[in-house]
């Protein structure tokens, strides 16, 4: 190695026991997280009852057509968005540098919930298949809108200030929007605020098969930004230091949080507090370096989504309260927990 050789700093090493066990740890808790969204409900049924359900289905069988008809739906939507989440708010937190951020910070749920709210109210659209759509589309205008809001005057287009500021604004704008849009129709709100709350419920595979190419695009995606990440949290001037070409990189990522976000918040609605603690989670178990982050928030948020569905479902039986209720009553107290402690790991 010459003189003039420079090598960026990594992140901190771990040794690959522990982190082989820690991934298999969390991926042990995803599968009997899903065991349990198939087999656990207002009528709990055996897994062998589920595994015969999706082996040699019956449909003269209510115990199986509850599992393929009711449960499989909810299981593969909350697989997805959790899919979804976890990366996503893995990457608001590291574009930002801001530990407290997650999607809804550059106005992602609230540019979807305009566009579905005009889908119902102006288009009379009543299919959530229908405008599952419109939510997409609306999460990335609002991430088009940020951007350029936050590049104003010459400045880098995802600056993490500006970032933060332009989306705290386009949130308190378009909210206004949606708002009022809602209190002028009755009927639209009867049918928002299904959506808006945040469920799994409700949903068909038909949702799940169109958000899944854009799940499984934008988590490619993500995966391949945890060296970009680790850079970036460098700062700036350092990472283009080390060569790093930082408005490219932070497009590039930029691009893959749209899409996850834009495709959880379109199938699930804007569920709130997954893409904000669990980063947190898999950072105190598995340390800063992105790389393993990513994968590791794609594993640990489908888990926390099935359990909080699951939760939904036993609490209030034989009605239910909605996943997004249920992510917020779990996943507030682990975050004032962590910020408590002082876990914030970046």
């Amino acid at each position: 190695m010459t003189a003039s050789t420079v090598v960026a700093p990594g992140p901190p090493r771990t040794r690959r026991g522990s982190g082989t066990a820690t991934t298999l740890l969390v991926a042990a808790a995803l599968l009997a997280a899903v065991v349990a969204s198939l087999a656990i409900g207002p009528r709990a049924l055996p897994p062998s009852v589920v595994l015969d359900a999706l082996a040699a289905f019956d449909p003269t069988n209510a115990d199986h057509l509850i599992v393929t008809e009711v449960r499989l739906p909810r299981t593969v939507i909350g697989l997805l968005a959790g899919l979804a989440l976890g990366p996503a708010g893995v990457l608001a937190q590291g574009l930002t540098r801001n530990p407290i951020a997650e999607p809804g910070i550059l106005g992602l749920n609230t540019g979807a919930a305009l566009a579905v709210v005009l889908a119902i109210g102006l288009l009379g659209i009543r299919s959530l298949t229908a405008y599952v759509w419109f939510g997409f589309v609306g999460a990335g205008l609002a991430a088009v809108v940020v951007a350029g809001v936050a590049g104003v005057g010459g400045r880098s287009a995802t600056s993490p200030a500006t970032l933060a500021l332009a989306g705290a604004a386009l949130t308190a704008g378009l909210g206004s929007v949606t708002t009022a849009i809602l209190l002028t129709d009755p009927n639209a709100f009867e049918d928002y605020r299904f959506w808006q709350v945040g469920s799994l419920a409700g949903r068909d595979l038909g949702i799940a098969a169109q958000a899944a190419p854009f799940v499984a695009a934008g988590l490619a995606l993500a995966l391949l930004c945890g060296p970009t990440l680790n850079a970036l949290a460098l700062g700036d001037d350092v990472a283009r230091s080390f060569g790093r070409h930082v408005r490219r990189d932070r497009a590039v990522c930029g691009v893959a949080l749209v899409v996850l976000a834009g495709a959880a918040t379109a199938v699930a609605g804007p569920i709130a507090f997954v893409g904000l603690t669990v980063p947190h989670v898999v950072r105190a178990l598995a340390g800063p370096d992105h790389r393993r982050l990513l994968p590791l928030a794609a594993l640990a948020a489908p888990t926390l989504l099935l359990v909080a569905d699951v939760v939904g479902r036993l609490v209030a039986a034989p009605r239910e309260v909605q996943v997004g209720i249920v992510t917020a009553v779990l996943g507030a107290p682990v975050f004032v927990w962590f910020v408590r402690r002082k876990r914030f790991v970046r």
